[in-house]
C-alpha cells in the first residue's frame, strides 16, 4: 500500500482512485497489521478520501439532468432529475 499522510492533498485524485486507495486502507486496518500510530494516520487519511467521494459523488448528483420531452416525444429542455 502506497502510504501518505493525512495531509496530502486528496483533491488531486478522481473518485476512482480515491476509493481505491480508500479500500486499501480499509483493508489493511481490517488485517490489523498496522501499528497503532500508523492505523490512526490512515485513518485519518481515510477520513478525508471518504469526504472528497462524498463532494465528487454529490457533484456529479446535481450535474444530472432529465430530458423533458413535449407530447409528441420530442426533447424540449432539461430539468433536474429530482423533480419528479
Amino acid at each position: 500500500m502506497t502510504t501518505t499522510t493525512p495531509t496530502a492533498d486528496v483533491s488531486a485524485l478522481s473518485f476512482e482512485q480515491a476509493v481505491e486507495e480508500l479500500e486499501k486502507i480499509v483493508a489493511a486496518l481490517e488485517r490489523g497489521d498496522v501499528a497503532l500510530d500508523k492505523s490512526i494516520e490512515i485513518y485519518e487519511r481515510g477520513e478525508a478520501l471518504k469526504k472528497h467521494c462524498e463532494r465528487l459523488l454529490n457533484a456529479a448528483e446535481n450535474r444530472i439532468e432529465k430530458i423533458r420531452l413535449d407530447r409528441a416525444g420530442n426533447p424540449q429542455g432539461v430539468e433536474p432529475l429530482d423533480n419528479g
